[in-house]
């Protein structure tokens, strides 16, 4: 296996990650909606909370606000992100897969499985956390006022600007929450999709075809859904907020932006955003597994 792992992996993501840019860039506007103040807010006032807008609505305001190009905001960070996250966690998780499967069953057991997704997302997250803080901001700047802005021209401005301006170190802001999030998906995504497609052939209910491989995308696609969107708004607005010099920033930390959320909007607002995130894991996991099945074939021989 080797690198090969690592390539196939890299491609079928960079597909996968680009193919569904526009429903992340719609999920990250919707965890970041009514995040809580900075200030505390008078208890004896009787204010209705703002209206939370669904996904349908925030996609059609992006384009009659922004255009229909700003869906794509933030794809060249999306794409690096791939490149050094997804590259690393599909090719380091292939590599363990072929040293821990049973050669008795030619099937790895569900906890090695879980064990090696843990390792793999925590290694690819490390690796392509500066580009996951980018691409948060750049998916995010369009619903600022426009003097607040940051105005990243690519992801190597962004990068470029982050440690001129707030330091190397604000390229890794939020990376335990990265990390936690990337061991929970891998972990979640790739094992499922594995053990459903042994399940599927095992029980003879479909052939080793892209049938089976979007049934079994989907499950892992749901999985990854449940298992990691708390910590998915968490570590979006953490990432996404604005660090100024003599300014306390709204959260200390990921369990402070845990707590303040809950506390503000109740324990469902670390779901928010759950219906594009499962509208754009489902597909995402679709076109990654059924991609990276067929570059394995194309590869084969190499």
């Amino acid at each position: 296996m080797g690198l090969k792992g690592f390539a196939e992996g890299g491609i079928a993501s960079i597909i996968a990650g680009a193919s569904t840019h526009p429903l992340d860039l719609i999920k990250v506007r919707m965890q970041l909606q009514a995040p809580p103040p900075t200030y505390p807010l008078p208890t004896t006032l009787d204010v209705p909370p703002p209206p939370r807008v669904g996904p349908l609505s925030i996609g059609l305001r992006i384009i009659q606000s922004e255009g229909a190009n700003a869906l794509f905001s933030g794809v060249s960070a999306t794409m690096l992100r791939q490149t050094l996250y997804s590259t690393t966690r599909m090719g380091l998780y292939d590599v363990l897969k072929h040293k821990w499967t049973d050669p008795a069953t030619n099937n790895m057991p569900l906890g090695r499985k879980i064990v090696a997704g843990l390792i793999a997302g925590a290694v690819g997250a490390a690796v392509g956390n500066p580009a996951d803080v980018a691409m948060v901001r750049m998916q995010a700047d369009g619903r600022l006022p426009v003097e607040q802005r940051r105005n990243y021209k690519s992801v190597v401005d962004a990068l470029g600007q982050m440690s001129k301006q707030e330091g190397v170190a604000s390229l890794w802001r939020g990376s335990g929450l990265t990390v936690n999030r990337a061991m929970i998906v891998t972990a979640s995504q790739l094992a499922t999709y594995d053990q459903a497609k042994e399940m599927i052939l095992e029980k003879g209910l479909m052939n080793d075809g892209i049938g089976t491989h979007v049934m079994a995308s989907f499950a892992a696609g749901f999985v990854a859904s449940v298992a990691s969107n708390p910590i998915d708004v968490i570590k979006t607005r953490v990432m996404n907020m604005k660090a100024e010099p003599g300014v306390e920033p709204p959260y200390k930390g990921a369990l402070d932006c845990a707590k303040k959320t809950v506390r503000a909007e109740g324990p469902m607002a670390l779901y928010k955003g759950f219906i594009p995130t499962i509208s754009r894991q489902g597909p995402f996991t679709v076109v990654l597994f059924v991609t990276l099945e067929q570059v394995r074939k194309l590869l084969k021989d190499f």
